[in-house]
């Protein structure tokens, strides 16, 4: 009389099940492990574009009370002030952006910090003589300036920051 064996292949069941609760268990540690690592980078360069606006913002800062580079005009000047933040580059751009005789101007610039490596956009907001608050806006970019004028789907992290006095 022959005895049928009707346990075969279990082994190979309970091998195959742990097998896929390892491979699950390991698909979700990388997982885990890469988006900690997209999260940290992030991070480092949003330090970097907040250093950069704190650094454009500085500048302003200096152009307008130490050197008096923001001095309200008595009309219209053709072009924004002159700035200098690092020393080996001048200013991407600059413009007025708008200009009220007696009452305000603003001046706008998008500077080159770290050798061409970070972008920052300064906006200063200056009243008439003595007759109001004056108001610099400060935005940084942990990238380059031609890669904010022209994205072309790169991704960027930008930070702003602002002070009047």
């Amino acid at each position: 009389m022959a005895i049928k064996k009707t346990q075969r292949g279990f082994a190979l069941l309970v091998a195959v099940i742990f097998m896929s609760v390892m491979l699950t268990f390991g698909i979700a540690l990388g997982s885990l492990a890469y988006k900690q690592q997209v999260l940290t980078s992030t991070a480092v360069e949003s330090q970097y574009a907040f250093y950069t606006a704190d650094a454009a913002l500085e500048c302003a800062l200096y152009a307008d009370q130490q050197e008096n580079r923001f001095m309200f005009p008595p009309s219209r000047p053709s072009s924004a002030p002159a700035i200098a933040c690092d020393v080996s580059s001048s200013p991407f751009s600059s413009s007025i952006v708008s200009y009220t005789e007696g009452v305000k101007w603003v001046v706008s610039y998008r500077l080159s910090l770290d050798s061409g490596t970070h972008c920052a956009d300064v906006t200063v907001y200056k009243p008439s003589v003595n007759s109001g608050t004056t108001y610099i806006f400060s935005q940084g970019y942990n990238v380059s300036c031609a890669t904010v004028v022209s994205p072309n789907g790169a991704r960027f992290v930008s930070r702003g920051l602002n002070a009047h006095y």
